[in-house]
């Protein structure tokens, strides 16, 4: 099993209403058109991540839980590795329900998208004074 922690910020755009994806990016702005974003600023970034943990994230029988805790709240999304994952965009972590690949997914056939996370964090996450904290699991099925 390995863990990653990091640190993102919340921004008086963010709605969290898309229905398929998440987004947690190191950009500092955010226009109303980004809905699937959860957090700006992040403190890391995918290519920053150990070699032993893009192992796993390249590997279909890796469990992937994501733990995002904002003020009293926290909420889970869990999904999974997949070989099309290469962890190389410097900008963007995406979550997605799909099965989609790409240089931003951090993992596929994710159990929730920004639209399902609790709305008591989403509200919380429209003021740059809200540190959301982000922790990574991976472990083998």
């Amino acid at each position: 099993m390995e863990r990653i922690a990091f640190t993102a910020l919340g921004h008086e755009n963010i709605v969290g209403e898309h229905e398929t994806t998440l987004e947690i990016t190191t950009e500092n702005s955010l226009t109303s058109a980004g809905t699937c974003i959860i957090g700006v600023c992040a403190s890391l970034n995918l290519p920053s991540f150990n070699e032993r943990i893009k192992k796993l994230a390249a590997s279909p029988t890796t469990n992937i839980t994501l733990r995002l805790s904002a003020g009293e709240y926290t909420d889970i999304v869990k999904g999974y590795g997949s070989p099309g994952l290469t962890y190389s965009n410097p900008v963007s972590m995406v979550i997605r329900k799909s099965t989609y690949e790409c240089d931003r997914t951090l993992m596929v056939r994710a159990d929730k998208s920004a639209s399902d996370l609790m709305r008591p964090m989403i509200r919380l996450l429209v003021s740059r004074d809200i540190v959301l904290d982000c922790e990574i699991e991976y472990s083998r099925k």
